[in-house]
């Protein structure tokens, strides 16, 4: 081979990488094993971009270090492929979703193909397959048959339950459960309809129906999560949301509030995500307390964290979608009320968290504080929400600042409660140091006390207790789409069961529209004969059932049921017996090093955990927490760039100015495509044929050259700056372009993509390759010789700094120790195969296609790097024998001087002092003294 031609080079090596399977991965118990994840991706109609591979670089480079270092490495790849994007598409154009999820996969396939990274294909998964769904529904069965028993601290079967009810009624419960649950003896229970029981035993599975406000999206005609909805519209289409009650599946994941926070102790996770997590959990440590309505007969209860400011209270705030809001509205307030009601319905909930001004509406009503008998008002704030504990917050102005604000926006009374209270008239002072004034009960007694002393009170007279709660609240389980896994349950009497368990998977029916129907159901009630007939005690037909069985779930479940639990997947893809083997299990355990990004803090990570933790509890996997160790890759921005249009220029000819002349005349700034860019400067003639008006374009040009202007902003279609990799590769080769990804900084920051770097990469693996061949012949210069000294301790040098940067995940400066390795080797004109065979394999988990290449050129056998041993860092190879001390005299150096480093002081001062160079700024004359420091300096004063 006469010169390096990546083209060649790459598809050779992904060719033989594939027709040998050489990532394929087996249980090997004589080797530790090592599992590196990526988050996997939803296989979008676009593609990759050169943004999304960043992450899936670095994993590749851990995942080919591990292998090195002789561990049985699993890497695999799959796809989230349930999702809107394909379901929007099949609206438009009528084709079933499964058709283009699978052309966009076969495409992702082919792109990560083409970068060289080492998954196990014969593993790849996609949630979308019913071949893995039936084992999502699986364990929606497993949630649906238990309950977390507080007592056992884990889940249970649901059949425990209903044995305790049956001899101890609810008092022998100490059980997880719904707030509204009613107490009853055994006998009661004895005495219940099946119906009856089903519906006490709802309220306490892990999944179960209920009426609940959710992100109600009518133009894509599905409920969508808090993250899918920004300002008020869909992320995906800008379509209008509002809060609905509506009857959705939920997942009791607040079961596992106190383990998903002590869990976050045990991971290596990065701490603002772990802080994310927390705060969305949200554990307050307080009380509730009942106000009594006046003039009815109810009670609204709120939960308080500082019950001791209860006689500060000075007004009620109920979230707008309280199911009394209404009933609590007085004729004279109605028309403000539903006004009101109306406009918080159209905002979401993360819009009114963040929102400032304060707004409200008085509902005619009061309510009567337990302690001091008095009246407050009861208002409506979208500050507060229905579904956040109870949906009501007492208002005490005088130590809580949005209190504050309420009041004095409506000029509601401001009572301080504290003697060390300040300026309760200019803001809230939320201390609880000092003693209680205008407190009743509690004057003159400090917070502990205080506290004790109230909830107390509220216990013996039944108003309330001390309790702990969460912001954290059940999770929504449920799409009204048709592009999900279907929900394996049919309702009887209003009442769901789960479909029996040979029956899995239960596969999405083929439909005419996916569209809901004309009377508002979710698309699959479009699906003929979506029904279901349990099979009968003894086997035959269920003579209960009604012709053609009972109604099935008509919702779909959400996108992150499938993402949930994937990993254990991977360890066991082809399995009909269980979503894994205990074998596969038992020996893969959990993923050691996963990687993407933080937006998923509170979505797919925290659901997984919930997940993991309950299969914990049913002893089907080994661990608490399902990932030791997080790593949040940061993004890659687009880098824009821009041509300036000369305002008089006319349709048919118009005139382009470049960046440095664009000040001296009127332009407009216009994006252009960065695929005809190369650093910053414009192909004219790929512009001129890009877009038809442009095609007679003029340009006014700088040194012969068009420059164009530039900016960091996000990548995408709109900005002409998104970047194929394809291109990339193409142009400088997949090697190039995994370098130069992690040479742009650290992983874990954002930064801008920037091709103007790009050629100084391909530049280094251009001048690796010329350590082994000729230039213009491709002769090989490889020898045997021995190493010298200096070739060892580059080599060692390198061993030593890639190693640490590798495990401390510092990509970045790894490249940088290459390219000074290699300079240095070329400069002492090393080609000596004992130091290039070890140099081979330290840069190959970066560019694994040249490295396979050379590593047949120092005459290995094909396929043989992927599991060669990683180098052995030797210290002695960088203890230096001699040091180079710099001379001064009289403070300024005169001359450089090396010396054996275990020379003695002695021994140097002899010898500069015999020093021709020394004697000749001497001019004969005796120092006063010579002082040497050892591997620093001789200074010699006159």
């Amino acid at each position: 081979m006469t010169e390096y031609n990546h083209r060649e080079i790459e598809k050779k090596w992904q060719k033989f990488w594939e027709e040998n399977q050489t990532y394929r991965t087996e249980i090997d118990p004589s080797k530790p094993k090592y599992y590196v994840l990526d988050m996997f991706p939803y296989p979008s109609g676009a593609g990759l971009h050169v943004g999304h591979p960043l992450g899936y670089i670095a994993s590749d480079i851990i995942s080919r270090y591990k292998r090195l270092k002789g561990f049985n490495v699993l890497h695999p790849m799959g796809f989230d492929s349930f999702g809107l994007p394909a379901e929007q598409y099949a609206i438009q154009t009528g084709q079933h979703p499964a058709i283009t999820t699978e052309q966009n996969i076969n495409t992702f396939i082919s792109q990560l193909k083409n970068i060289g990274f080492s998954y196990d294909w014969s593993r790849k998964i996609r949630t979308s397959d019913p071949n893995y769904y039936k084992w999502t529904q699986w364990i929606f069965m497993q949630l649906f048959n238990h309950y977390y028993d507080r007592t056992a601290d884990k889940a249970l079967p649901i059949s425990h339950l209903v044995e305790q009810f049956a001899q101890g009624g609810s008092a022998a419960v100490n059980a997880v459960c719904d707030e509204d649950v009613t107490e009853f003896s055994a006998e009661e229970w004895n005495a219940m309809s099946e119906k009856e029981q089903q519906l006490v035993l709802l309220k306490y599975r892990f999944t179960f129906p209920e009426e609940s406000f959710v992100n109600w999206c009518p133009g894509l005609g599905t409920v969508l999560s808090n993250d899918e909805v920004k300002d008020g519209v869909s992320e995906r289409g800008g379509f209008p949301v509002e809060r609905k009650l509506m009857k959705q599946w939920a997942m009791r994941i607040t079961a596992y509030a106190d383990r998903l926070l002590n869990g976050l102790d045990t991971i290596d996770w990065p701490e603002p995500l772990k802080e994310q997590q927390r705060n969305w959990i949200g554990r307050s440590q307080g009380a509730s307390v009942k106000f009594a309505v006046e003039g009815q007969d109810k009670l609204i209860e709120v939960f308080t964290t500082r019950v001791d400011t209860i006689y500060g209270v000075s007004f009620m705030v109920l979230a707008p979608e309280h199911e009394w809001a209404t009933e609590l509205t007085t004729v004279a307030q109605k028309a403000d009320v539903e006004a009101y009601i109306k406009w918080a319905a159209s905002r979401s909930e993360v819009d009114r968290m963040a929102e400032k001004k304060v707004s409200g509406v008085f509902t005619g009503s009061y309510c009567i504080n337990p302690f001091s008998g008095e009246k407050v008002p009861i208002y409506l704030a979208d500050y507060v929400l229905a579904g956040y504990g109870t949906g009501a917050v007492m208002g005490v102005p005088s130590g809580d600042q949005r209190d504050w604000n309420f009041a004095t926006n409506f000029g509601l009374p401001i009572i301080p409660i504290l003697d060390t209270q300040k300026d309760t008239d200019q803001q809230a002072d939320n201390t609880k140091e000092g003693h209680y004034i205008n407190s009743g009960i509690i004057n003159g007694m400090t917070y502990q006390e205080a506290t004790d002393t109230l909830i107390k009170w509220l216990e013996e007279r039944k108003l309330g207790k001390g309790k702990v709660q969460y912001r954290l609240r059940n999770a929504v389980f449920s799409r009204q789409r048709y592009w999900g896994e279907p929900v394996p349950a049919y309702f009887k009497d209003g009442v769901p069961y789960l479909i029996d368990e040979a029956d899995l998977p239960l596969e999405l029916p083929k439909i005419d529209k996916y569209l809901p129907t004309e009377t508002g159901e979710p698309p699959l009630g479009r699906a003929e004969g979506w029904k279901y007939s349990p099979p009968a005690p003894n086997g035959g037909v269920n003579s209960e059932a009604p012709i053609g069985g009972w109604g099935l779930e008509l919702s779909t479940m959400p996108g992150w049921a499938g993402s949930s639990w994937y990993w254990y997947r991977y360890m066991d893809p082809q399995n009909n017996e269980a979503f894994a083997s205990k074998e596969a299990i038992d020996y893969w355990q959990r993923i050691d090093f996963y990687l993407g990004g933080s937006e998923h803090a509170t979505g797919h990570l925290l659901y997984s955990r919930f997940w993991n933790k309950f299969l914990k509890d049913l002893g089907l996997v080994p661990h608490e927490e399902f990932a030791a160790k997080l790593v949040n890759q940061g993004m890659i921005q687009g880098r824009s760039n821009f041509v300036y249009r000369l305002k008089s220029s006319d349709n048919a000819k118009p005139v382009f100015v470049s960046f440095g002349l664009k000040d001296q005349y009127e332009t407009t700034k216009l994006h252009v495509d960065v695929n005809m860019v190369e650093n910053d400067v414009l192909d004219t003639e790929a512009f001129k044929n890009w877009r038809e008006d442009f095609a007679n374009a003029e340009f006014i040009l700088e040194d012969g050259k068009y420059v164009c202007g530039w900016e960091v902003e996000k990548m995408s279609k709109s900005k002409y700056n998104v970047v194929n990799p394809d291109t990339i590769v193409d142009k400088y080769g997949a090697d190039t372009l995994r370098m130069y990804e992690m040479f742009l900084g650290p992983l874990t920051d954002a930064k801008p993509w920037n091709t103007n770097g790009i050629s100084g990469t391909s530049n280094f693996l251009r001048k690796f390759w010329r350590l082994f061949f000729e230039d213009q012949t491709g002769k090989s210069k490889l020898v045997d010789a021995e190493p010298t000294a200096d070739e060892l301790k580059v080599l060692h040098r390198t061993i030593k700094r890639v190693e640490e940067d590798i495990e401390r995940y510092s990509f970045n400066t790894v490249v940088s120790t290459f390219m000074i390795g290699v300079n240095e080797l070329s400069d002492l004109k090393c080609h000596k195969k004992a130091i290039l065979k070890e140099m081979v394999i330290l840069l190959s988990p970066y560019a694994p296609h040249i490295t396979e290449e050379l590593w047949t050129a120092l005459g290995n056998e094909a396929g043989t790097l992927t599991t060669a041993p990683f180098p052995v860092f030797e210290p002695k190879y960088l203890v230096e024998s001699s040091f180079e001390y710099p001379i001064q005299i009289n403070g300024k150096v005169r001359a450089n001087l090396a010396f054996p480093v275990d020379m003695s002081k002695e021994d140097i001062e002899q010898s500069v002092l015999a020093n021709d160079t020394v004697q000749k700024w001497l001019e004969g004359k005796a120092p006063k003294k010579v002082v040497v420091v050892p591997k620093r300096i001789v200074n010699v004063v006159l």
